[in-house]
């Protein structure tokens, strides 16, 4: 399987190849992603394999908007001021998952990581599609991220079904990531959102 090579008007192309279980390929606002319906168990099985992840190792879930977490997430104290301060950016926030999220994203946990990326073509993709994505880094597991639709390319030949191309993704410093499921709120990684910015919006 050749991987198509799309160019950032032809989105709707890509909403296609997902919404038929296909994977495709986008820049983030970080590096490049590789995205499934996040509704779609088979679509995310094919996601696993592309990449040779690790089955234990579950993948973040990415959404348009602050509202459209609720079909796959249970918002908590807290997820609103973050959502409306931060995203979209540089934050990955942990929520319960719902029933509608397959197990098969979350490893078979209890709770899902969520994010809005900060990049004009992945939100214009995610608005497109206007359903959550499961999408995890366009390489394959534990070799070096890719920046661009060739580095993508070089690695995932033959396993997903396109690229959307829009052009060098800026690299850079992994999200923050807080976890709403614990008393209080963690920070599990801290990245461009600090501490003292996620306690402005928390009050801890």
């Amino acid at each position: 399987m050749s991987i198509r090579m799309l160019h950032p008007d032809q989105i709707e192309e890509a909403v296609r190849l997902l919404v038929e279980g296909g994977l495709v390929v986008f820049p983030t606002d970080t590096v490049y992603g590789v995205a499934a319906l996040a509704e779609d168990a088979e679509a995310v099985a094919r996601l696993y394999a592309a990449k040779r992840r690790p089955p234990h190792m579950a993948i973040p879930v990415m959404v348009a908007a602050p509202e459209r977490v609720t079909a796959v997430a249970r918002p908590l104290p807290g997820f609103w001021p973050l959502a409306e301060a931060f995203w979209p950016g540089p934050l990955t926030i942990i929520l319960p998952k719902t029933e509608a999220l397959p197990p098969i994203v979350t490893a078979g946990g209890e709770t899902v990581a969520l994010r809005i990326p900060d990049h004009p073509l992945a939100l214009a993709l995610l608005r497109a599609v206007d359903r959550p994505l499961a999408v995890t880094s366009a390489n394959l597991s534990g070799q070096p991220p890719a920046l661009t639709a060739e580095e993508a390319r070089g690695q995932l030949e033959g396993r997903v079904d396109a690229i959307l191309d829009g052009g060098r993704a800026p690299g850079g410093q992994p999200s923050t990531i807080i976890d709403l499921t614990r008393t209080p709120p963690q920070i599990l990684r801290e990245g461009p959102v600090t501490y003292d910015m996620l306690a402005s919006s928390l009050s801890f």
